[in-house]
């Protein structure tokens, strides 16, 4: 689990899929609005609130993005405006909403392992992708099936760690070097 700033009342909570499965949590539990999924995030919202130094009482937003195999992003917003009768007594409210990415952004510490994993993609006919840099690493953004996104999860592990960026803030930040046919253009140049 990593946990991020991004403003004065809204922090960033990346769960990874074996995070869930430790704590004996599916992504359908949040779906389903289990009393194991409120107890997990009770869990978070005090280690958020330990961690980041953000007092989280009254009512908070809640966005979930389920990055399929990786895990799920959970955006969580503090509403600054409760009445004052709420914020003492431990009670939280929440609105939730989900939503699935089609895409997987992996992360690389060098340009030798995006090489290594276009050819591995390349034996499984597997192409297409965008290539960014930012902050000195490398950031692949893959279009993935439903079908294919386990076995594709797992080849980008070996290379790669799942980025908690979005693909939004990437396609804005990142420095774009192959727009689109990452893996074919890398292979192209690198056989």
């Amino acid at each position: 689990m990593r946990l991020e700033r991004l403003t004065s009342n809204k922090i960033k909570i990346f769960i990874t899929s074996d995070d869930l499965f430790e704590r004996g949590l599916s992504k359908d539990d949040i779906l389903k609005d289990t009393l194991k999924w409120r107890q997990l995030f009770q869990d978070l919202l005090d280690e958020a609130s330990l961690e980041l130094d953000l007092d989280i009482q009254g009512a908070v937003a809640v966005e979930v993005f389920s990055l399929q195999a990786q895990g799920m992003v959970m955006i969580i917003t503090v509403n600054g405006n409760v009445e004052e009768e709420y914020l003492y007594d431990g009670f939280i409210e929440m609105q939730v909403t989900v939503e699935g990415y089609e895409k997987f952004l992996f992360e690389f510490e060098g340009i030798e392992e995006v090489i290594q994993l276009a050819r591995r993609l390349s034996l499984l006919s597997a192409g297409g992708g965008s290539l960014y840099s930012m902050r000195g690493k490398y950031y692949l953004l893959f279009d993935v099936s439903p079908n294919d996104a386990e076995r594709h999860a797992s080849i980008m592990a070996e290379y790669g760690n799942a980025s908690i960026l979005s693909p939004h803030f990437l396609e804005e930040y990142g420095n774009p070097i192959m727009k689109e046919n990452a893996v074919e253009t890398i292979l192209k140049y690198f056989r």
